[in-house]
């Protein structure tokens, strides 16, 4: 485990609330952000580390070494951000998706679309191989991106157990929105709902879905980077490059229906913001897009000044 200060674990916090404001989003993963910012990795091997062997290490160590084994600080200083941002940004971005989309979304077009550079920049050797799973990758996200959601929003606490596994494993990799998995499922209302009246019940049954999700999948991405890493960078890229039709800023809907006097979206397409029907904020979207692009520079940039001391 690494040595780290006060400082670093207070930035760790500040990464989580990063990710937790991601996750609200239907079309960015918290994932995403774990990967520019340079903790996705640690991330994983920390999930990872949660296993029947750490019952031995409590028999020899007690909690102190079993705090060790699981990168207890990490995950602690993590999670606070993360929960910290959901539980305060929930609503506020709640309201700029349904008030200003367009900026919304340029914002985190701009953000994704660097890291695609980033990420594949990662990959040490290209081959058909490497080509062929950046080229599933992008079908498969893209393919999600363009699904019809559910229109009827089930109250089974089975349904919201599964929603929790479903979703989790989405927001762990990059590109793909676990949000977004929730408006597919008909479940990403209901469980904002339930943030905004702090419905605790159903918020822990989403909880404990979540936790089995994270703590079998992240088993699964773990051995593929260390034993396939070029392989899974590739995938993931490809993933973050399905996802922008998701997240470009201008659409046209194509069906919707109304539901409990909200308009629910069934199909949508890209379009031109120039064969947008309403203000297209063409000059405000491109600076925050841009705002977004020079971020992930700005990070990369930082991360390599970091690792060279």
């Amino acid at each position: 485990m690494l040595t780290r200060t006060i400082k670093d674990y207070f930035i760790i916090t500040l990464k989580g609330i990063a990710m937790g404001a991601a996750d609200v989003v239907p079309g960015v993963s918290g994932g995403t952000i774990a990967f520019i910012s340079g903790i996705y990795e640690e991330l994983l091997e920390s999930i990872s580390s949660f296993n029947l062997g750490l019952i031995q290490i409590f028999k020899e160590g007690g909690i102190e070494k079993v705090w060790k084994a699981i990168n207890g600080n990490f995950l602690v200083s993590l999670l606070s951000g993360i929960f910290i941002s959901i539980f305060s940004l929930a609503k506020s971005i709640s309201w700029l998706l349904e008030n200003k989309p367009i900026l919304v979304w340029s914002f985190f077009f701009g953000l994704v679309l660097a890291s695609i550079f980033f990420v594949g920049k990662q990959i040490a050797q290209w081959n058909y191989k490497i080509f062929i799973g950046l080229i599933i990758g992008a079908i498969f996200a893209y393919f999600i991106t363009i699904l019809r959601p559910m229109v009827t929003e089930s109250s089974s606490s089975i349904f919201y157990f599964f929603a929790g596994a479903l979703a989790i494993i989405a927001m762990i990799l990059p590109g793909i929105s676990g949000s977004f998995i929730l408006v597919l499922l008909g479940a990403y209302k209901p469980i904002l709902q339930a943030i905004h009246v702090k419905n605790f019940q159903l918020l822990f049954i989403f909880a404990a879905g979540a936790v089995i999700g994270l703590l079998s999948f992240s088993r699964v991405l773990n051995w593929l980077f260390n034993h396939y890493k070029n392989l899974t960078l590739a995938v993931l890229t490809g993933f973050l490059i399905g996802s922008l039709n998701k997240i470009w800023p201008w659409k046209e809907v194509l069906a919707s229906k109304e539901i409990d006097g909200k308009i629910i979206v069934l199909n949508e397409q890209s379009i031109s913001p120039f064969n947008y029907a309403g203000d297209n904020q063409l000059f405000y979207a491109l600076v925050l897009a841009l705002f977004g692009f020079l971020l992930i520079l700005t990070l990369e940039k930082l991360a390599t000044v970091k690792s060279k001391h």
